[in-house]
């Protein structure tokens, strides 16, 4: 992904997942950590590490965010973000410095070698309708797996007023509907074609190899 030309001001649906498809967030404090290194680590300002950045002054610098963090779903073997990118080279710098994660879980569980199956995927998000659609995948993400919610890590609390978090810049979602609720029923509706979709191609699948 380093060499990707992001471009600044769009967005894009950024995921990955465990090599073998083995689980990467093995507890709550997992979710935690790469939930702590997503706010830390989206700045243009260096950045140490999670333990160098906990010694540093409620009031520090900040500096500029390389990205905003629209929505997210992280599940226990791969992960789902949507990103706008606020500068240049701001996508790339940001998921290279999430990478920094593969070293806590692997001194944690006392393992070696790649944590992630490759760079983080992308895919550019170019219309405002794909990127209402492609919320709701993310947000209810856990859902679409069928996933209990405690399995998952997620932004659909903070979208739906059930936690009041400030975590991801929800404006360019929520402003497009009446309410919190308008757009949880819009999100419902996008899942249970997401679920009719799957299944349906389950079982296709199922038929071509009998």
């Amino acid at each position: 992904m380093g060499t990707t030309q992001f471009g600044t001001g769009n967005f894009y649906h950024i995921y990955n997942r465990g090599v073998d498809k083995r689980d990467v967030f093995l507890s709550q404090d997992d979710y935690v950590r790469f939930m702590k290194s997503m706010e830390e680590f989206n700045t243009t300002e260096p950045v140490g590490g999670i333990f160098a950045a906990s010694f540093h002054p409620p009031h520090r610098k900040r500096g500029s965010r390389l990205v905003d963090i629209i929505c997210y779903c992280l599940n226990p073997n791969h992960f789902h973000l949507i990103l706008e990118q606020l500068i240049s080279g701001g996508i790339s710098e940001f998921t290279r410095r999430l990478g920094g994660y593969t070293k806590y879980f692997n001194s944690k569980y006392k393992r070696s070698g790649v944590l992630f199956q490759g760079p983080a995927q992308y895919s550019h998000i170019d219309s405002n309708e794909y990127l209402l659609y492609v919320s709701a995948y993310v947000n209810l993400n856990f859902k679409v797996h069928r996933l209990r919610h405690s399995m998952s890590k997620s932004s659909w609390d903070e979208y739906v007023g059930k936690e009041k978090a400030a975590f991801c810049k929800k404006d360019i979602i929520l402003d497009q509907f009446k309410s919190a609720r308008e757009y949880e029923e819009f999100a419902g509706e996008a899942l249970a074609s997401i679920l009719e979709r799957k299944d349906l191609a389950k079982e296709l699948k199922t038929m071509l190899l009998e």
